[in-house]
């Protein structure tokens, strides 16, 4: 078992589950609406919890009676949360329309992102890997080379789910570049090896994984070309919420495992799709 903080936000959301999207102006009736918790790093740290790993989620809470939704959930799945900030203010939400394998997500947040000098408080070396939601560009430099200086040989994986001004910055500073296909496609890419190559000159020092939806994912490396494994669809598509966290996590809880770069794009899309089965992470 490995010990794995993972810096990032825990959101609630609200799901709306439906039988088509609305038009505009459209007043339809949801078959079914569940409250849950959500966040890329609080979902990969879910996943990571029940792959038997010790993980420990860091982010801001807000000081608000909502936030239960999401400490009793982190909490029932074994993530820790105890270095996480509390400041006043609305806990982030996102309204979740679902229907099918579609969805759209309105998101709103009037918390701040967590700050290096929150960060810096915490001690290191007792972690075996560090993980980024790649957000907050400016504290996430400070971050990193925080962790570089302090526990020199910490391995540390960073999500690319969107792309944000300077964020190239960033790449030489991860062992584990978890990518995807929009972010590819911001830079001009519709090929997810042209896209690989191209970050490859930019991490030479890295793992760089993409998922690429209904093709499955791909990866490199300097001592791997590319590789691909193919997507394992669930027979029947229910919940897609959190399926990229999953797919991060399995991989991330491969390269712990010391498995190959492609027995660990087999096992994500595996698991990935699986969950894409159920409802939440109970799978």
């Amino acid at each position: 078992m490995s010990r794995i903080l993972l810096v990032g936000t825990a959101t609630l959301d609200l799901v709306f589950e439906l039988d088509h999207h609305p038009a505009a102006d459209e007043e339809m009736r949801a078959r079914a609406l569940r409250t849950c918790r959500g966040g890329n790093a609080a979902n990969t740290a879910v996943v990571l919890a029940g792959l038997g790993h010790a993980a420990e989620f860091l982010g801001v809470l807000a000081d608000a009676p909502e936030t239960a939704v999401i400490e009793q959930d982190l909490a029932r799945h074994g993530v820790s949360f105890q270095h996480c900030q509390r400041l006043p203010g609305r806990a982030p939400t996102s309204s979740i329309y679902l229907a099918g394998a579609r969805r759209s997500i309105v998101h709103y947040r009037d918390l701040p992102e967590l700050a290096a000098d929150r960060f810096s408080s915490v001690e290191l070396g007792c972690y075996d890997w560090l993980h980024f939601e790649g957000r907050n560009v400016e504290q996430l430099a400070l971050m990193m080379a925080h962790a570089r200086g302090t526990v020199p040989g910490l391995p540390v994986s960073l999500e690319l789910e969107k792309a944000r001004d300077g964020i190239e910055s960033l790449f030489g500073g991860a062992r584990l570049l978890l990518c995807s296909r929009g972010f590819a496609q911001h830079y001009g890419f519709d090929h997810p090896q042209d896209f690989l190559a191209w970050m490859q000159e930019r991490a030479p020092q890295a793992d760089v994984v993409v998922a690429w939806g209904e093709s499955g994912a791909f990866a490199v490396n300097g001592q791997t070309p590319i590789c691909h494994a193919p997507a394992q669809p669930s027979l029947m598509v229910c919940d897609t919420l959190g399926a990229g966290d999953t797919f991060n996590a399995v991989v991330i809880s491969a390269r712990l495992q010391q498995l190959s770069l492609p027995g660990a794009l087999e096992h994500a899309c595996g698991l990935a799709g699986r969950k894409c089965g159920v409802y939440g992470f109970d799978f």
